[in-house]
């Protein structure tokens, strides 16, 4: 458990992700990656990596096997919704993949605040991407973070831990996802984190349960009210989420397990610089949604903006100018995202253009300016103003798959002017607000409630990979939402610290491989 006086001293108790249009987190309207593949051998050694300075085999343009009569080589950059859909769609194919990935798990992310609330454990949304591609014999998994692009020697350049791989690619995936956007004012991150992967929702999770911890020794009235006072920035569905669950915690879990303070006279509030709630839903549904969160006794200020962050409190300022200084140690940073740096790098060697959030602007197609074997899917591409959701890397990955079995079966050429555009069906959008409560937005279809509560559980349910984590995740929700416990509460320092301690000690600490 914390001490006190390590709290005090780094008082950055708390990370986001979601709204369901451009710059929100991916929604589950689709259908989910199965753990099956083709039970055919494949040889793998024109996929295995070369170092740095080693001569590698030539290549030649997408849709032919490369030179000297090797099999086709297609390298997946992430390991996302994008990235893992794309590689399953080609499990058949007479190709070799190689996927590449910072991390060895694909994140289910649309659940990734219930770890931070401690619904789920992060196994049960995070399933090793090697075991999910376990009998896909032409694809082969490798960990890495993925420093550079070489369009003209077509390579792909990764570090593990000080150690570069060259990858050299045939055809090229690249679904590197989005990160957290602070609208340039990243020292936000410090007091405030996202919440785009794992050790984001560790870290808040420890945030959050340690904030009731240090209130029950709190010595003033002063301390135990800002340690109570939880921000969440951000009213899009993962902003909303967080609130909700928040709410929860205090007023139904934790509400008899201390002895000094009354957790649910926690104080939640959501902070927004838009006219609504979860704009994107509609006035209808957000104005419910609104409904619900107060009637929770959560605190909803809209058109407010967040002018400075420290350890203690944040900054407002709101649409008539006047500022205010909200004490609170526990911020959660739910608005903005950027696509991943290599939108840039692909920009400036291709000739493509960068939207506003870094997106590089893509062809009809998928594919980059001049380089036809290069398609880039999810949260780094731009085209027809697409949101950054799930469904639309889904569907881009399909699609790029059999772009790619049609040209290597001679049915289409890269170049061809007659192949038919991508074009993104929209299968709705969903969000939850508290246990029993939710809203969801399909084609011309809204609902709002409980029956809306239960077609998000079901989705949710369906679309998390692999049986076994199918039925712990049921149960888990069966304890937290019918019952009202939550069977992930442990914290350790390390979750709440270790991300600054190790920015604090500078890259010439980080880990590296020996020799």
């Amino acid at each position: 458990m914390m001490k006190n006086s390590v709290m005090m001293k780094n008082s950055v108790l708390m990370k986001n992700s979601t709204d369901l249009r451009p710059g929100a987190r991916p929604d589950t309207g689709m259908a989910a990656p199965t753990d099956t593949a083709a039970d055919r051998s494949s040889h793998l050694e024109s996929d295995v990596p070369t170092t740095r300075g080693h001569t590698m085999s030539s290549t030649t343009p997408a849709g032919r096997a490369t030179q000297g009569g090797g099999r086709h080589r297609v390298v997946v950059i992430g390991s996302g919704f994008g990235g893992l859909f794309f590689t399953q769609a080609l499990r058949r194919a007479d190709v070799d993949i190689t996927l590449v990935a910072r991390t060895s798990h694909h994140l289910f992310q649309p659940l990734l605040y219930q770890v931070a609330t401690g619904i789920l454990s992060q196994g049960e949304i995070a399933p090793s991407t090697r075991e999910v591609l376990a009998r896909q014999r032409n694809a082969r998994v490798i960990m890495g973070d993925v420093s550079s692009i070489d369009t003209a020697a077509r390579t792909v350049t990764s570090e593990l831990l000080g150690r570069e791989q060259v990858i050299p690619y045939d055809t090229l995936l690249v679904a590197a996802g989005a990160g957290q956007s602070y609208f340039g004012n990243d020292h936000f991150a410090r007091h405030a984190p996202g919440m785009k992967n794992i050790d984001d929702a560790l870290e808040l999770r420890g945030r959050i349960f340690g904030a009731f911890e240090l209130a029950e020794v709190a010595e003033t009235e002063e301390e135990r009210r800002r340690l109570l006072t939880f921000v969440v920035i951000g009213a899009g569905p993962t902003g909303v989420e967080m609130a909700g669950q928040i709410a929860e915690l205090a007023q139904r879990t934790l509400k008899r397990d201390f002895r000094r303070i009354d957790p649910s006279s926690a104080r939640i509030i959501l902070l927004d610089g838009a006219p609504s709630v979860l704009p994107s839903f509609g006035e209808k549904l957000g104005g419910r949604a609104r409904e619900r969160l107060e009637r929770m006794g959560v605190q909803v200020r809209l058109e407010t903006m967040v002018t400075d962050i420290d350890s203690q409190s944040v900054t407002v300022r709101d649409s008539n100018g006047q500022t205010e200084v909200i004490e609170a140690v526990t911020k959660v940073w739910a608005a903005g995202v950027s696509a991943s740096p290599l939108a840039a790098q692909l920009a400036e060697q291709t000739g493509a253009g960068l939207d506003r959030a870094g997106r590089i602007e893509v062809l009809p197609d998928l594919t980059l300016p001049g380089h036809p074997e290069i398609f880039v899917v999810g949260d780094m591409a731009s085209l027809n103003d697409y949101p950054g959701v799930a469904q639309v890397a889904i569907q881009g990955a399909r699609y790029a798959a059999r772009q790619v079995k049609q040209r290597l079966a001679g049915k289409q050429s890269p170049t061809d002017p007659a192949v038919k555009p991508f074009a993104y069906k929209d299968k709705g959008s969903m969000a939850t607000i508290s246990r029993f409560s939710a809203v969801a937005s399909i084609g011309r279809l809204q609902f709002s409630g409980f029956f809306a509560w239960l077609l998000w559980l079901a989705i949710h349910l369906v679309y998390i990979i692999g049986f076994k984590h199918q039925v712990t995740t049921l149960l888990r929700w069966a304890v937290s939402f019918v019952g009202r416990g939550r069977a992930e509460r442990t914290l350790t320092e390390q979750q709440v610290f270790a991300r600054t301690a190790i920015e604090d000690l500078g890259e010439q600490y980080r880990p590296r491989l020996p020799g």
